[in-house]
């Protein structure tokens, strides 16, 4: 096992829904000590807790009793990095695998059986991590995306190349009622669901930088009500605040997992 990327938190804590397909599905963070995790995200962004079924370094996350995010406490037992990790939803996890590798990317873990679906670690072709899920999801798709907004954000060499290589493995852009839409906007490549924004794609990262902020990456973001405050509890409560503006703030937990944090809309 490769173990430089985080395994899937919470796998058996799902119910039958309705995947987007080539969409953002999920986040898991992997971190090293689930009591620091779980005050730090509760004092951040309020979050609640339960167990997941995978045992007892796994956790799942609660915003208003919602699913948002999984938690897997196993960084220093599996010697794996500190880091959110975004997943997407594909119709056969075994195919997406050969897209991904047949464009250049690489297979870190899996495909894994995780009754009832599967999942996979990759990378794509600039060293971006990112995961797969096959298989029903942890709760209903709009409501998680909507209970604390979640959305990601690729930095990336190239906007235009990652776009392509995305596309061609999760199906962006090809039309259906359960797929997504991908346009090019400015400098950026925007994918929506039903409307809402989901992803986007910025260029500019560099794949030999020595700060993981600047090397190809997925970064997390959640809408929050006060950015300011979020970050003020960050840093009371053992992380950091390494940006921030009236609208939007870069944290890092205790551990080191960035995330952003972006002013509510509406």
């Amino acid at each position: 096992m490769n173990h430089d990327m985080p395994s899937p938190t919470g796998a058996t804590d799902v119910v039958s829904t309705h995947a987007v397909y080539g969409a953002p599905c999920w986040v898991s963070l992997t971190s090293r000590d689930v009591k620091t995790t779980e005050e730090f995200y509760s004092a951040v962004l309020g979050w609640q807790w339960r167990p997941a079924r995978l045992g007892d370094p796994f956790r799942v996350a609660l915003a208003d009793g919602s699913p948002v995010a999984g938690l897997a406490a196993v960084a220093t037992m599996w010697q794996m990095a500190v880091v959110w990790t975004p997943y997407f939803a594909v119709r056969s996890a075994d195919e997406a695998v050969s897209r991904v590798q047949e464009r250049g990317g690489t297979l870190a873990v899996g495909p894994l059986s995780l009754p009832p679906g599967r999942a996979a670690l990759l990378a794509d072709r600039d060293g971006a991590g990112f995961g797969i899920w096959e298989g029903e999801l942890f709760t209903d798709w709009l409501t998680w995306h909507r209970a604390q907004p979640v959305s990601i954000r690729l930095h990336t060499r190239d906007a235009f190349d990652a776009a392509i290589f995305y596309g061609e493995v999760f199906d962006w852009g090809t039309q259906g009622p359960d797929l997504c839409e991908v346009r090019y906007e400015s400098d950026e490549v925007v994918l929506r669901s039903g409307g809402d924004v989901v992803a986007r794609i910025e260029s500019g990262a560099l794949e030999s930088a020595p700060d993981p902020a600047i090397r190809p990456h997925w970064r997390v973001h959640f809408a929050v009500s006060d950015v300011a405050a979020c970050a003020a509890a960050a840093a009371r409560h053992g992380g950091a605040v390494l940006s921030q503006d009236e609208d939007e703030a870069v944290l890092s937990d205790p551990d080191g997992a960035r995330f952003t944090v972006n002013r509510r809309r509406g």
